[in-house]
């Protein structure tokens, strides 16, 4: 009997004391989990600007398709109202354009050419970010007139619109201090302009006050597919007011090699005229951000959700 007891109370304590032990390691391998699940969460961020939102949809969608786990912050802004979060380590990606990055840190930057700016860029960046691989497709910065205009006064390059009369340029608020804006078409081609606000990052609000004569010069996105038809000239800048400009990732100290490996095979395949085509099934198909991404990256053969 007392065997019988005693046998009864050393199992009870040693299934009690199996209990805590597997009870322990079950909270502290989900503490871990969910501790390391936090962790490695990657906030992907975008500006204001259909474009940009379909680059985030395209590194969002990488991530995931290879394992990571991803939120969005969306159409959060221009730089102004980004870049903080992106300095504190609130986002950990986000597609941004290497020329005018260079600018933002650093107005006076001397460098010009592609390779110029990327090196530049790397070094005028603060504590805690980097850039990734840039890809071959730019978005740069232009000067557009409607073509009917190129052609009423001669106009092919910047420095034309110096004897073109009365000048307004219209573009983003944010314009009117940046290094190409007003003050640096004065600078550098001598060209005095107006301004006027136009906050849809030279969309079809702005393309309808160059039609309409509201504004005679806009800042247009090389990638736009408006500038596809012929109503649209494009100005030379043979003082190379604009960066070279490349699209290209900029991450936090959150991405490790994996995370920055799928990035960079996304940068790899994406070229100007991809760019152009995922614009234009926004613009002209009004396809959402996460479609255009998911098929592109599907017809590249890389991972996606």
């Amino acid at each position: 009997m007392k065997r019988s007891v005693l046998a009864a109370a050393v199992a009870a304590f040693t299934a009690v004391a199996l209990t805590a032990c597997s009870t322990g390691k079950s909270l502290e391998g989900g503490e871990k989990a969910e501790e390391g699940a936090a962790s490695s969460k990657i906030v992907v961020g975008s500006q204001d600007y259909y474009s940009n939102e379909i680059l985030a949809e395209v590194y969002a969608q990488a991530l995931e398709g290879s394992g990571f786990t991803v939120e969005r912050q969306l159409r959060i802004g221009q730089r102004e109202v980004y870049m903080p979060e992106l300095e504190s380590g609130s986002i950990d990606v986000f597609p941004e354009y290497t020329g005018n990055l260079l600018q933002y840190f650093d107005k006076d930057a001397s460098a010009r050419t592609d390779a110029e700016v990327y090196q530049a860029l790397g070094g005028a960046l603060p504590k805690g970010l980097r850039v990734l691989d840039e890809a071959p497709a730019t978005d740069q910065d232009s000067y557009v007139v409607t073509t009917s205009f190129a052609s009423e006064h001669s106009l092919s390059s910047i420095g034309d619109l110096a004897h073109a009369g009365q000048i307004t340029l219209g573009g983003n608020s944010e314009l009117a201090t940046r290094p190409y804006g007003p003050k640096g078409l004065e600078s550098e081609y001598g060209v005095k302009v107006g301004f006027t606000p136009i906050e849809d990052s030279g969309g079809p609000l702005t393309v309808k006050a160059l039609n309409d004569g509201s504004i005679q010069l806009a800042n247009i996105y090389s990638s736009d597919p408006a500038l596809a038809d012929g109503s649209l000239t494009v100005l030379k800048d043979p003082k190379g007011l604009f960066l070279a400009s490349h699209v290209v990732p900029v991450v936090s100290t959150k991405i490790n090699q994996d995370a920055a490996a799928v990035i960079n095979k996304v940068s790899a395949a994406l070229d100007a005229k991809d760019l152009i085509e995922m614009n234009r099934q926004s613009t002209a198909e009004a396809q959402s951000a996460s479609s255009i991404a998911s098929k592109w990256l599907e017809s590249k053969g890389l991972p996606h959700k």
